[in-house]
C-alpha cells in the first residue's frame, strides 16, 4: 500500500508540475490530499502506538509518527515561513516515504520480524 501512495503522489506531483489548467488543479489536489491522508494514518497510527506499546523498542511507532509529520503539508508551510525553506509537496512526500522504509529496515535488523508485517 505503501508504494501504491508514492506511487500516487508521484503521479500528482507530475501533473501538478508539468500541467496546465484543470490538469495541474487534479495532480495538485491529488498530491494535498494523499499527503493529508498521510499525515493522519501513519502519524496518528505511530502516535497511538506508542501511547499503547511505549516508546520502547525504538521501533515501535516512531518511524511511523515521524513519517506522518514529514508528509505533512502543514510542515512544509512552517518551513517555508519560520526558517525561509521552500519545499515541494513531491519531495516532502518522498522523505516520508524514506523514513517510513528506513523504519521497516530497523524491524527487521532490530526485532527480527518480516519486513512485510504478515
Amino acid at each position: 500500500m505503501t508504494v501504491y501512495a508514492f506511487f500516487l503522489v508521484w503521479l500528482g506531483g507530475c501533473w501538478a508540475s508539468l500541467g496546465e489548467g484543470k490538469v495541474r488543479m487534479i495532480g495538485s489536489s491529488l498530491v494535498s490530499v494523499a499527503s493529508w491522508a498521510w499525515a493522519l494514518l501513519a502519524g496518528a497510527g505511530g502516535l497511538m502506538l506508542l501511547i499503547h506499546e511505549g516508546p520502547l523498542p525504538v521501533t515501535n511507532g516512531w518511524f511511523a509518527m515521524s513519517s506522518g509529520i514529514a508528509a505533512c503539508p502543514l510542515t512544509a508551510t512552517l518551513l517555508r515561513k519560520h526558517a525561509g525553506l521552500s519545499v515541494t509537496r513531491w519531495a516532502q512526500f518522498a522523505v516520508a516515504f524514506l523514513i517510513f522504509l528506513a523504519g521497516r529496515v530497523a524491524v527487521v535488523l532490530v526485532l527480527h520480524r518480516p519486513f512485510l508485517p504478515q
